[in-house]
């Protein structure tokens, strides 16, 4: 009997030993104990990237009568406190578009060309606002989060199967603001690297530092160390970034969550992440580019120059990009929860 109690007690105080340094050290890279590949490669089920792309635009349409309207108010919203850009503005670009094209093709640059180029110098430049003043850019970050939160909220209660109505989400959606705002202070704190490699480029191309191969290797390594730093940071933060949505969670354990939930999976966020960029690019080409032309063809008309035609197409545009951006994300992190 004494040899069996001793055994036992044995037993216990090794799966006691085993709950302790279970606890105490959550998987790998948490100290200087060496991660094997096999400790941390996990395996993920979740449907494949063009499935994801379409699911997020069924998703949207499908519940056209809850975002149609909560649309035309961010819409609104930006119009009020961030502004939409100048008519002028767009004016001016097509003017010095024209007289570029004069002097380099002798004007013959086609319309489907002329389209193109005015909406890519149109994102390039920042145009898609009104002056980005200081109180402009607190309240699009404000929108933003807006956006972010609301959207979430509607499509926790769809998958549900709840009836949810778009009063619910602009009134109890708000709740988690102050924690999602704390998490996106740390997102901004991660985008440090990147800050910093914009800053050495324009440094270094107005220095003409990147003229002598050598040094152009030396930046092109330091490119690739920052983007990957900001890179890994971010892939578990833009989960924290939604779980931190739910009632209740406070940042701080979103973020360690989210950095539990990504481990050994932050490759195939990326790869997410760049066809969504992708997938944006190619929207706003085939959305924006025939309205461009349509307003090149009615500003033939006297009656019709003043009209801000493009820039609130612009402003309707970035909007549905924020909602489809949190549909994608939202998506992506409901299907990692299965896992």
């Amino acid at each position: 009997m004494a040899k069996k109690r001793s055994r036992k007690s044995k037993k216990n105080k090794k799966f006691a030993k085993k709950r302790f340094l279970k606890n105490w050290y959550k998987g790998p890279h948490k100290s200087f104990k060496r991660s094997y590949r096999e400790d941390y490669t996990r395996e993920t089920k979740v449907p494949g990237i063009i499935y994801h792309i379409f699911k997020s635009f069924g998703m949207i349409f499908k519940n056209w009568k809850l975002f149609l309207p909560f649309l035309i108010i961010v819409v609104v919203l930006n119009a009020l406190f961030v502004g939409i850009m100048n008519e002028a503005n767009y004016v001016q670009f097509q003017d010095i578009l024209d007289e570029t094209s004069e002097q380099v093709s002798g004007g013959d640059i086609g319309s489907v060309a002329k389209a193109g180029l005015l909406l890519m110098s149109t994102i390039s430049t920042g145009g898609l606002s009104g002056e980005s003043s200081e109180a402009a850019v607190v309240f699009g970050v404000l929108i933003f989060l807006i956006i972010w939160l609301v959207t979430i909220f509607l499509l926790r209660h769809i998958m549900a199967g709840h009836k949810v109505k778009l009063r619910d989400g602009l009134y109890n959606a708000m709740t988690p603001l102050i924690s999602t705002f704390v998490v996106f202070i740390v997102v901004l704190f991660q985008c440090i690297p990147i800050f910093l490699l914009i800053i050495a480029y324009s440094a270094a191309v107005q220095t003409e530092f990147l003229s002598t191969p050598f040094y152009a290797l030396v930046f092109f390594v330091f490119a690739v160390v920052m983007i990957l730093i900001s890179g890994y940071l971010l892939s578990s933060s833009l989960m924290a970034f939604v779980a931190v949505s739910a009632p209740g969670l406070y940042p701080m354990r979103a973020l360690s969550a989210a950095s539990e939930m990504m481990m050994g999976r932050r490759v195939k966020l990326i790869l997410r992440i760049i066809a969504l960029i992708m997938v944006l690019a190619v929207m706003w080409v085939v959305v924006m580019l025939p309205l461009i032309l349509f307003d090149m063809w009615m500003k033939t008309f006297e009656w019709t120059e003043g009209i801000p035609f493009v820039p609130i197409c612009l402003t309707i545009m970035t909007s549905f990009t924020c909602i489809y951006i949190t549909t994608y994300l939202y998506l992506y992190y409901r299907w990692m929860l299965k896992n």
